[in-house]
């Protein structure tokens, strides 16, 4: 399982962005993220940059309500060299943005809605969803599942594995425990996120630094790589 630590709290990718990462990076994630919210686009490319001299993933997610703002953002991610573009619902309109770029796309699959966002649909739908984001090139989805409305969150994952076939699966919002990471390991993911759970520190409710915070969470995937 891919742990990607996304820089954001409350769905906005935090103030003070850079100051962090140079703080966490003795941890040495692999995979790191950030919301198209929260800071400057200038913050962002600095950001962008300093994860890749890491020889890290980089990762933004779209989290813009309008379509037309959800279309500047797949725009930016583009610009900004990003590797991993998640989120959004106008496939069409960002695969076209993203054509020829380095920048792999990951849909929301479902019918997300609101910030922060929450995630209506059925197992069957998630299916066709994904079925259809491979179907017109994308590299997988970005699936909310934990934020679901109308069905088990465990389900939505299911049934987006089953609709991605081969396509990276990326489980994002509210995976906050070893419990969670391990079932939706089972269930055919191949990555999650976590953000707000390491800044107010309620991954690991005993260790006070963010530091701390995230080992824990890295030491929890390890475990559950080994028992799955």
């Amino acid at each position: 399982m891919d742990f990607i630590f996304m820089l954001t709290r409350q769905d906005r990718t935090i103030g003070d962005c850079l100051r962090l990462y140079d703080e966490i990076r003795p941890v040495g994630l692999k995979h790191i993220g950030f919301k198209d919210v929260g800071v400057d686009k200038s913050t962002l490319a600095k950001l962008t940059d300093a994860i890749r001299r890491d020889g890290a993933t980089t990762y933004m997610e779209v989290v813009s309500t309008s379509p037309e703002d959800a279309l500047k953002s797949a725009q930016n991610a583009v610009e900004l060299g990003i590797d991993r573009l998640l989120g959004g619902t106008d496939v069409d309109g960002i695969m076209q943005i993203t054509k020829g770029s380095k920048t792999d796309y990951y849909p929301f699959p479902g019918f997300p809605k609101g910030h922060p966002t929450k995630l209506g649909g059925k197992p069957d739908d998630i299916i066709k969803h994904c079925q259809s984001f491979m179907a017109k090139g994308c590299a997988g989805c970005d699936i909310l599942a934990y934020r679901a409305t109308e069905a088990d969150p465990i389900a939505l994952v299911k049934a987006a594995r089953t609709g991605l076939g081969k396509g990276y699966l990326v489980v994002a919002g509210s995976v906050n425990s070893i419990d969670r990471i391990s079932e939706v390991a089972k269930a055919g993911a191949d990555a999650f996120t976590i953000g707000s759970a390491v800044f107010d520190g309620s991954y690991a409710p005993h260790k006070g630094s963010i530091l701390s915070q995230l080992e824990a969470v890295v030491a929890d995937c390890e475990r559950v790589d080994k028992a799955t």
